[in-house]
């Protein structure tokens, strides 16, 4: 088990296999059967802790069981509890009751409806990520010039450009096959031609400048070992590095998908990405800002920091993937991000990245009932 922030909320992840999780009072109790040091577990455990009033999420990785007293504690103090498998794909949630907030849902569904406004706020999500890909490649190129990440700043400012600038295309067909289907574990630059709802041009944009960007993201890294990183392969990963960003998007998802669904929104009705059944739209809509700036981030150091060696990861019919041991040091790394302290570029003062999360969410509901003029994507310099 893992628990961080432990001086304010906590995110606390369930990564022990077989372990169970129980209450008692105010408190959840981890029941973590000890190793016998084969491989099997032993009918000894330790127990770990866990008040109710610190923790805000509860992830839950693979085979692990929580009581229903414990279900109910959690729900009851409004705490999603996201299931994964051992390996990181998301299976699903459990929600607290929605806000009481009908305002903004209302207002986001007619957002949605409206070719015009769905597309400005596409719009917005796109150049958000766009711009911090980019600076992401011109600060590693200002630490290790190359002109191979010149060319691709350049071409990626001309995509930031050219999707500010991208408009509305109505196709004739109202049929949605075009429409983008995502996940978690996914990027959306590849879209298939029949592209619904005008975000044709716009997808064609944020595909460009996406390919841009991992076309020398593995110049990025600088570990002695072969990463084999060539390009983004999302399923099934075929090298180390792509299973570290497809984990880590995923893992992504889940706690905004928790802050948009906290500030009062449906978090499967979005913009840019397909609303569709048990997709959690919004939240990969709101994530694009952060995918760069926080699992990129993560990687990166990671790898460039030598913590991670190619023994770290584990091959099985062409897909890579971490052994437990990288996954519990990805999650330290992954929340020690989420925790660094940053000056939020609308709002000018110290918060960290957890908290620039739910604050763009926030900005993004005061533009859609009105409160605001537009919603400035979350950019940094």
């Amino acid at each position: 088990m893992q628990e961080r922030g432990k001086l304010t909320m906590a995110i606390v992840y369930l990564t022990e296999q077989q372990a169970w999780v129980g209450r008692e009072g105010d408190c959840l109790i981890v029941h973590i059967p000890e190793d016998n040091g084969d491989g099997s577990k032993s009918r000894r455990e330790r127990k770990v802790t866990v008040p109710l009033f610190k923790v805000e999420e509860v992830m839950v990785l693979g085979n692990i069981t929580i009581t229903t007293p414990a279900l109910a504690s959690l729900l009851e103090a409004k705490i999603q509890i996201t299931y994964l498998s051992k390996h990181g794909r998301f299976l699903g949630s459990l929600n607290p009751e929605l806000t009481k907030n009908s305002i903004l849902r209302l207002a986001q569904h007619a957002a949605h409806a409206d070719a015009q406004l769905r597309h400005a706020i596409a719009q917005r999500f796109v150049v958000g990520k766009l711009r911090n890909m980019r600076t992401v490649l011109m600060r590693y190129n200002r630490l290790h010039p190359d002109p191979l990440l010149n060319i691709q700043v350049d071409q990626l400012k001309r995509c930031i450009n050219a999707a500010e600038h991208a408009g509305l295309n109505i196709p004739n067909s109202p049929v949605e096959e075009g429409e983008i289907d995502d996940d978690p574990e996914m990027e959306h630059g590849e879209v298939a031609a029949g592209r619904m709802n005008g975000l044709g041009p716009l997808l064609g944009c944020e595909g460009a400048g996406s390919a841009a960007y991992f076309n020398v993201f593995g110049q990025l890294i600088k570990c002695n070992w072969a990463h084999g990183f060539r390009k983004r392969v999302r399923r099934p990963p075929t090298d180390s590095v792509n299973a570290m960003l497809s984990y880590g998007y995923v893992i992504l998802t889940t706690q905004v998908a928790s802050a948009v669904a906290g500030v009062g929104f449906d978090p499967y009705i979005g913009y840019l990405h397909s609303s569709r059944y048990g997709k959690p739209a919004l939240a990969l809509d709101l994530m694009e800002e952060f995918r760069p700036l926080i699992v990129d981030s993560v990687v990166l150091s990671l790898l460039n920091n030598r913590q991670l060696e190619e023994k770290d990861f584990e091959v099985e019919l062409n897909s890579y993937r971490m052994t437990d041991s990288a996954r519990r040091l990805f999650l330290e790394k992954f929340e020690e991000r989420m925790q660094e302290v940053i000056t939020h570029p609308v709002f000018e003062y110290k918060v960290p990245y957890r908290r620039c999360i739910e604050l763009q969410a926030r900005l993004l509901g005061k533009y859609l009932t009105g409160e605001v003029s537009e919603y400035t994507p979350f950019v940094v310099r």
